[in-house]
């Protein structure tokens, strides 16, 4: 019995022993693979919460491997464990738009008039996040914009691959417009709202959503360091942050390819440049060209990159990425020039700032009021720690304040 007992100890501790090396060699591995430049905000709070993300990642990829779930599900998991109990201002409450769930913030303080409504989509790649990951956002945006805030929770890729999530997130909006007398919501005062791919999926919802007659135009676009093309991952901050955290230029790529079929086999031409033909890149250079970039954003190195030609089969598994549902940087100017007044913030060292950048020059191009915020020290993903404890980053409460601002002005 003794022996038995010595030899459950001695293989529980190999065990472990091994866990461990596992972590810290995928730790060993992020820091020779990774870059924190200097002039970010907190850079040691930064390094810290990669590491907590990085150890999550590799438990889930070590219980797939033991048959026990799959990793991209106890990282949802490990995402969504946190719960904040009630509000003292808040009524929150669950709730679904047809067959999408959502979470409504309504302040509790009465109101002589009616209130802003925010539409919310939750960023994450398409493939992560929740209404959960982004409660303490939306309870922000709720109690210091006094406005009712309506979180998506759309469908996740590669479970459920484009269009799912865009029309989950435009059903859920044309559902709320309908119905705003039960919110106590001014229908003229709608703003969509997202981060990252949620800001992929305001961008969107706000181009299908200008033409519309039937129903109220929306008062704003509000989008955060959002993702809105997939032809070029060799633009100047894809270059110069493309191993900064908490999105690596592979892991935008990845996750782009995620949500347009969950085939990753393409990878290498995806980051190359050549998944889409030089012709079609061409016929969108005028929107797309690192030329329309400001040269100051340059300043940390840049190579121009050779456009490379794709091979056919290659095309068809990718041609849908040239839809502006799915990459909204590409609509036309008949489409552009509707959309509403528009708030952009982007971030100094994130690989999708140009993004928003060239969008916020096909914006102003076409008329369209933009409110721009720059968080010089900022990082992709700063905003979802608001208000969140020691996890906080003063330059993300920067940004927060600057939106709040933005919807009062409404």
């Amino acid at each position: 019995m003794a022996a038995i007992y010595t030899i459950l100890v001695l293989f529980l501790a190999v065990f472990v022993a091994g866990f461990i090396l596992l972590i810290m060699g995928a730790i060993n591995f992020d820091f020779s693979n990774s870059e924190i430049p200097p002039g970010m905000n907190q850079p040691v709070k930064l390094r810290i919460i990669h590491i907590i993300l990085i150890c999550i990642a590799v438990v889930g990829k070590i219980l797939e491997k033991i048959g026990i779930c799959s990793q991209i599900n106890f990282v949802r998991y490990m995402q969504g464990v946190r719960t904040l109990g009630a509000d003292q201002k808040l009524f929150i409450k669950d709730l679904c738009f047809g067959k999408v769930p959502v979470r409504i913030y309504q302040p509790k303080a009465p109101s002589s008039s009616q209130r802003r409504g925010v539409m919310f989509f939750h960023g994450g790649g398409w493939t992560l996040g929740s209404v959960d990951t982004h409660e303490n956002l939306c309870r922000s945006l709720a109690r210091e914009s006094d406005s009712v805030v309506v979180s998506v929770g759309y469908r996740l890729a590669p479970e459920h691959k484009y269009p799912a999530a865009y029309e989950d997130c435009l059903n859920a909006t044309i559902h709320f417009m309908r119905n705003t007398e039960h919110y106590g919501v001014d229908p003229a005062r709608i703003s969509v709202c997202g981060d990252s791919a949620g800001g992929n999926l305001a961008a969107a919802v706000s181009q299908t959503l200008a033409g519309r007659s039937d129903l109220p135009k929306l008062r704003a676009q509000i989008l955060i360091y959002p993702h809105l093309q997939a032809l070029d991952f060799n633009l100047p901050s894809y270059q110069q942050n493309q191993g900064v955290p908490l999105l690596f230029r592979e892991r935008a790529a990845f996750f782009a390819l995620q949500y347009l079929n969950g085939d990753t086999s393409h990878m290498e031409e995806v980051l190359e440049g050549s998944h889409i033909p030089i012709d079609i890149k061409l016929n969108y250079n005028k929107w797309m060209s690192p030329d329309n970039i400001p040269e100051k954003f340059k300043a940390r190195g840049y190579k121009s990159h050779v456009l490379l030609d794709c091979p056919t089969v290659v095309y068809e598994t990718m041609k849908r990425f040239c839809e502006p549902n799915l990459c909204p940087l590409l609509a036309e100017d008949a489409v552009i020039h509707q959309l509403p007044e528009s708030f952009i913030l982007t971030c100094e060292f994130d690989v999708l700032r140009d993004d928003g950048l060239l969008y916020k020059k096909r914006l102003e191009d076409n008329g369209v009021h933009v409110t721009w915020y720059h968080l010089e020290d900022g990082f992709h993903g700063i905003m979802n720690f608001s208000n969140s404890d020691w996890m906080s980053f003063s330059s993300g409460e920067r940004g927060l304040n600057n939106i709040v601002n933005f919807l009062k002005s409404l």
